[in-house]
């Protein structure tokens, strides 16, 4: 790798806060990565829409009015930054976004198409040891739980043989009742 690839051209922050989660899937909307490329947003579409065989529904698809007002409440855009939102932006997924770097073959392009899809490489190992932490706790909370019936039962037979221990004791020191034999001669 020479220096210029190495070089950092946006923030992994910066990126990172582009990346959302419409229909289950990480996504970067076409404004943003338009954005990203420095290149404008409808130079970014018309080069998807002349190469749309490369982009099957798994690497894009256009927003739904409805996802499109859930994205923008969660982002929360002003009026200005809304113009020119006419239309459901695009949305890409991880696969998608590597494609647009075929098409944008600027050097900007690249560059940044390999940041993208190296934070989306780190989120979802993020996301695997997360898994597996949370596969780990589950098991020691089943212990846990086994060991909690397991305490309850052994506290139920200590009760038991506390209320036996009991019986016994209250049995032994009965006064005794009735008549017995040589005691009133």
């Amino acid at each position: 790798m020479n220096q210029k690839e190495e070089s950092v051209i946006v923030s992994d922050e910066i990126i990172t806060g582009k990346i959302y989660l419409v229909r289950g899937k990480k996504v970067m909307i076409d404004r943003d990565l338009a954005e990203l490329y420095n290149v404008e947003t409808r130079v970014l579409n018309q080069s998807v829409r002349r190469n749309i065989k490369r982009f099957p529904s798994d690497f894009m698809f256009q927003m739904t009015k409805d996802e499109m007002e859930n994205w923008k409440s969660q982002i929360v855009i002003s009026n200005s930054e809304t113009m020119g939102l006419r239309k459901p932006p695009l949305a890409f997924t991880e696969q998608g976004v590597a494609m647009l770097s075929s098409v944008l073959n600027s050097e900007q392009a690249i560059l940044v198409n390999i940041q993208i899809i190296r934070i989306f490489t780190r989120m979802r190992q993020l996301l695997s040891s997360h898994k597996e932490i949370l596969h780990k706790m589950e098991n020691l909370e089943k212990k846990d739980l086994e060991h909690d019936e397991k305490i309850l039962l052994i506290f139920k037979f200590l009760k038991q043989l506390e209320r036996a221990k009991q019986e016994e004791h209250e049995f032994r020191n009965r006064k005794s009742i009735g008549f017995r034999q040589g005691e009133n001669e």
